[in-house]
């Protein structure tokens, strides 16, 4: 592997595997199922793990570990291992370090897969779950209980735009000595690094930004060594792993990460004011607008805001549901992070199985819109929301 950078952008794009005999400049596609030997000793070694080296792309594959390296060192963490889909690394980072009787306390606002996760399927390993609520995170140690194993969290959240004080929980961790694993889908590496205030493991759906144009599925879980050594294990026993197709595509497309977020972000910030300020709009949520409830947390850990955009319109599901028949350029999909510019309704997509009351309790209200701001220009995206909004 090339040698590691200091700056972001360059490690973003000079981090690669070896070239081979043909010296080449882009790192090829290694589509490969398995992997050969000179000799039985080598293959011995090799599956005694006496010798470092790839044996089967269920395991390793050069493309795969390209991807993960550079998020590694994107990510400040020692050690990484890369998902079919965001959900795989979300299951599997839990799967892999959680035993029958652990618990788990997390934020209450985390996707709607994780919920399930948390409320649906752990149960019957007799793994339970306590949320606090994003604005009671004071709450957090008063949850501890002499089997809580980890503290989870999203930052910021999915679909509310919450920010969570990662050092405060970081701090928490450290003082019980329990994990803290924290999403870190919606701000990237390039905005924000958990691990500087105190994550154990970050965990990043590369669905989403990280590949940028809605093309591939992904995820990667990044962090201490000896903490990866067990997800490790257990996906490679289990399956979970990333193709070398989409590794290659999702390790090309973090080469521009960094100039996409920064418009990406420029665009968010653009389309937020503009709707605080319009009248049929009840509420913005945005990391960097001053309004924002944690404006103050999310100027000390990121570096910008992010693509997502959180606001109400008027007129509860009816006014949702005229919004999004009245769009016209930006695209109804439950993704996020594309180049193209989607609007989604949680309440009745990607939240839909949350009982109204648990909606509520993270913010998602009936007439709540999620936007993922893309890189078109911003007038064309705000001509499009604004004359959806002008037929209300």
């Amino acid at each position: 592997m090339s040698k590691k950078y200091t700056n972001f952008e360059t490690q973003a794009v000079r981090t690669q595997t070896d070239k081979t005999q043909f010296l080449e400049h882009s790192t090829p596609m290694y589509l490969t199922s398995g992997f050969v030997f000179e000799d039985s000793e080598e293959m011995r070694a090799a599956f005694a793990e006496e010798k470092d080296r790839n044996l089967y792309s269920r395991f390793s594959n050069p493309n795969t570990t390209e991807f993960v390296d550079k998020i590694c060192a994107l990510e400040g963490a020692e050690d990484g291992y890369a998902f079919a889909t965001g959900m795989a690394a979300v299951f599997s980072t839990f799967a892999a370090l959680l035993d029958a009787g652990d618990h788990i306390v997390s934020a209450r606002s985390v996707f709607g897969s994780t919920h399930t996760l948390f409320t649906k399927y752990f149960p019957k390993w007799n793994i339970e779950t306590s949320y606090f609520k994003i604005d009671e995170i004071d709450t957090v140690e008063s949850l501890i209980q002499p089997n809580t194993k980890i503290i989870y969290a999203e930052s910021p959240t999915n679909p509310g735009v919450d920010v969570l004080d990662l050092e405060l929980l970081g701090k928490i961790a450290k003082k019980h000595n329990l994990l803290l694993i924290i999403d870190n889908c919606f701000a990237t590496p390039y905005l924000q690094n958990p691990i500087k205030f105190g994550a154990d493991l970050v965990i990043h759906s590369a669905t989403k930004l990280i590949d940028g144009q809605g093309r591939v599925l992904g995820g990667v879980t990044v962090g201490k060594k000896e903490l990866v050594r067990e997800i490790y294990l257990f996906s490679r026993n289990t399956g979970p792993a990333l193709s070398p197709f989409n590794a290659w595509t999702l390790s090309k497309s973090l080469e521009t990460l960094a100039v996409r977020v920064d418009k990406h972000c420029e665009n968010a910030l653009k389309l937020a004011e503009f709707l605080e300020a319009h009248p049929k709009i009840n509420w913005v949520k945005y990391p960097f607008l001053k309004s924002h409830p944690q404006y103050n947390v999310a100027k000390k850990q990121m570096k910008l805001g992010g693509n997502i955009v959180a606001f109400e319109v008027k007129g509860g599901v009816k006014g949702g549901k005229n919004f999004f028949d009245n769009i016209k350029m930006c695209s109804l999909s439950a993704n996020l992070g594309d180049t193209r510019t989607i609007v989604t309704h949680p309440a009745s997509t990607t939240h839909s199985k949350l009982a109204k009351e648990d909606k509520l309790v993270v913010g998602i209200t009936d007439g709540m819109v999620r936007c993922s701001v893309g890189l078109e220009h911003i007038e064309d995206v705000i001509h499009d929301i604004e004359q959806a909004l002008e037929r209300l």
